[in-house]
């Protein structure tokens, strides 16, 4: 074996050379207390800690009188516990699809978050209006100026089964609702929770975008934020490209 030395000084390694004798002896050696022989590791931060614990109970047990190769081999398999199976849950959904699901050409569900933010402010004016069934309706024309604009708007959606549905409601229009904390995942969202509804060409140009509440200098507002398919945007947020 070459002989290890400093590099500053060229002289050998006091400190290697020693790690090196040690390393080369058995595991364990074997000294005696009390007229007892009992196994101890040469250097102790060397020793895995499972076999720093299974040590301590062989030398406890020292009746065993195992061999030097299964003592060593046993301090690596005791008291290493059960396995524990792990399992990961999926994420829960803040915003759930109630009203015509579309998919994209990738077969995914096309969705539109609605912030925490944005839930609460439009819970504030539903209750301030008192009108459990309003809706922000968000729809995306052509025009401002980076060629498309958003419109938002407050709307009350009737009853389902109410003549005034299909004059709010279109055959292409897609409903989204928040989902709170307290409510069951397994459950429909309760029928109080904010609401948003857009029609399909708007969620087209929309899917995986979030609709967010900002408090700013130029005023409070409701905003799309995270477009993937707007390149850039005019400063307030209402005008956008989108990538061709």
């Amino acid at each position: 074996m070459t002989p290890l030395r400093c590099a500053s000084t060229n002289a050998p390694s006091t400190t290697a050379k020693s790690f090196l004798r040690l390393a080369n002896r058995s595991f364990f050696s074997t000294v005696s207390t009390a007229g007892q022989s009992c196994a101890v590791a040469p250097l102790e931060f060397l020793v895995p800690r499972c076999a720093s614990q299974a040590r301590g109970l062989l030398g406890r047990n020292d009746h065993l009188k195992l061999p030097a190769a299964s003592l060593r081999e046993s301090l690596f398999t005791i008291n290493l516990g059960p396995r524990r199976n792990f399992t990961a849950s999926a994420a829960r959904r803040a915003t759930v699809c109630v009203l015509n699901p579309l998919k994209d050409e990738d077969g995914k569900e096309a969705m539109l978050e609605i912030t925490p933010r944005a839930a609460t402010r439009l819970s504030q004016i539903m209750t301030k209006d008192g009108n459990p069934n309003l809706a922000l309706r968000i729809q995306v024309e052509s025009g401002g100026c980076h060629g498309f604009q958003y419109l938002m708007s407050l709307v009350t959606i009737p009853a389902k089964d109410s003549p005034g549905w299909s004059e709010v409601v279109r055959e292409d229009d897609t409903i989204f609702q928040f989902m709170p904390d307290e409510a069951d995942a397994q459950s429909p969202p309760p029928e109080n929770a904010p609401r948003i509804i857009l029609d399909e060409p708007s969620l087209d140009l929309l899917k995986g975008s979030k609709v967010d509440f900002t408090m700013e200098l130029i005023g409070s507002q409701f905003k799309i934020v995270d477009n993937p398919y707007a390149t850039s945007s005019c400063g307030c947020g209402t005008s956008f490209d989108v990538k061709m």
